[in-house]
């Protein structure tokens, strides 16, 4: 008899299959607009001379157990398994750490200012928002260790949210100190929750017994009371890190980029120190409004293998990015595949040449197929939600000349020879 989960839960019927739970296929138009929001973070921290990596999609599973044993990530979420050659690989569940594993591999030039997109994977529940298998795009600098670069990386999370169009987003910014500082803080925590520890919820028991800095995290109601008396880790800085904190706040308020100081703001890997920041939309429902955030990870590099190289960097989630784009009414998906639509009823032939010259100009041409009639090629271009079409019938053939209609106003139709309709087109287009 053959074992395995119900067929139902990844058959639609007899013959067809679903995409597994937790993942879902993205078709046009919101696949080009996944690809237009990846140009635009390109373009903001290119600006900067972030300059792309494409790290492997897996990686040797002890590079992503440096994120902390005690984190949900490594504890539960990680995809790993045992590959042909007896190795553990984990599919990676966030970018960070390969980033930082391929620095300390390939040792770049310091500073190491490095962009990056593509998908993760982490075994969560699904829910709006949040996937499997889910879309970042981030950036990570090796090198420095100065507040100014902390506010720099900060700055371009700020200014490409403003370039997507959206104006109700939240900076939060907070620091966990030194390495030293963080150990004091966490004790302190463990102390406070443990003589209260009844009154927490028993997620909550369970998770202080792994990491008291995640009891912070926590969102449910019973455990509200005690988090908001807790320690904060601003009174627990050293005279360093909180020198460090005020070059951070103090740049960010000469380039004008607002924030709000979250005492209790903890970030959900355990490689942080200093500073830790999140952006946050509030067009989206409060416990669901985290669309990004990241921080200082100093000890990282040592970690995987290189000298002592201070980090920061960020992550920002597609997925959530887009559902604020939408609730903003901003940044919206393309209304059409193509520019142009050609039109032939000649046979198909011109078609063939007409569509070859308008790509190789530059624009996007799309047409018909199968011989098929005037009219049912005209609903075809309509369909198409193209600009413009370009017909030819035998008359045009003839002549040399193509037709260039409009499509979407009213400007229109006009009959140009050959030679004139790329510059017919562009001009239209404008």
């Amino acid at each position: 008899m053959r074992s395995g989960p119900p067929v139902a839960s990844y058959i639609v019927s007899d013959h067809v299959f679903r995409a597994p739970k937790g993942t879902r296929d993205i078709l046009w138009p919101d696949s080009a607009r996944w690809r237009n929001l990846v140009e635009v973070f390109s373009e903001v921290v290119g600006s900067a001379g972030y300059l792309e990596v494409i790290p492997p999609m897996f990686e040797h599973v002890e590079v992503f157990q440096r994120l902390g044993e005690a984190t949900d990530v490594v504890r539960k979420e990680m995809y790993s398994f045992e590959d042909k050659g007896g190795r553990t690989i984990a599919l990676r569940p966030e970018q960070t750490a390969s980033v930082v594993r391929a620095f300390a591999e390939h040792r770049p030039a310091l500073p190491y200012k490095a962009w990056y997109a593509g998908p993760n994977f982490r075994y969560e529940r699904a829910q709006k928002g949040r996937f499997r298998q889910f879309e970042q795009v981030g950036v990570e600098v090796l090198g420095p260790t100065d507040p100014h670069l902390d506010a720099e990386v900060i700055a371009l999370g700020w200014r490409f949210y403003e370039r997507l169009g959206l104006r109700r987003v939240t900076l939060l910014v907070n620091s966990l100190g030194s390495a030293e500082d963080r150990v004091r803080y966490v004790e302190a925590l463990r102390t406070h929750f443990t003589v209260d520890q009844d009154a927490l919820s028993e997620e909550s028991r369970v998770t202080l017994e792994a990491n008291p800095l995640r009891v912070l995290d926590s969102q449910r109601e019973a455990d509200a009371p005690l988090i908001a008396a807790a320690p904060r880790m601003l009174d627990h800085l050293s005279a360093d890190a909180e020198a460090h904190f005020a070059g951070v706040t103090e740049a960010l308020d000469a380039i004008e980029v607002p924030y709000t100081i979250s005492p209790r703001l903890v970030r959900g890997l355990d490689y942080y120190v200093r500073t830790t920041f999140e952006f946050a939309a509030e067009a989206l429902d409060a416990a669901q409004n985290a669309v990004g955030g990241g921080g200082r990870y100093d000890g990282l590099a040592a970690d995987l293998g290189a000298p002592e190289t201070p980090g920061v960097g960020f992550a920002l989630g597609v997925d959530r990015t887009l559902l604020a784009c939408d609730a903003e009414g901003v940044f919206d998906a393309p209304a059409a595949a193509v520019d142009v639509f050609v039109v032939d009823v000649t046979g198909g032939d011109e078609a063939v040449v007409l569509t070859d010259l308008i790509r190789v100009d530059g624009l996007r041409a799309d047409r018909a197929w199968d011989g098929r009639s005037m009219k049912a090629q005209m609903k075809a271009a309509d369909r198409s939600a193209a600009a413009l079409a370009v017909i030819v019938g035998e008359d045009e053939k003839a002549a040399g000349t193509v037709i260039v209609r409009d499509l979407r106003g009213d400007s229109g139709q006009e009959t140009v020879t050959r030679d004139q309709m790329i510059q017919t087109l562009r001009t239209r287009l404008r």
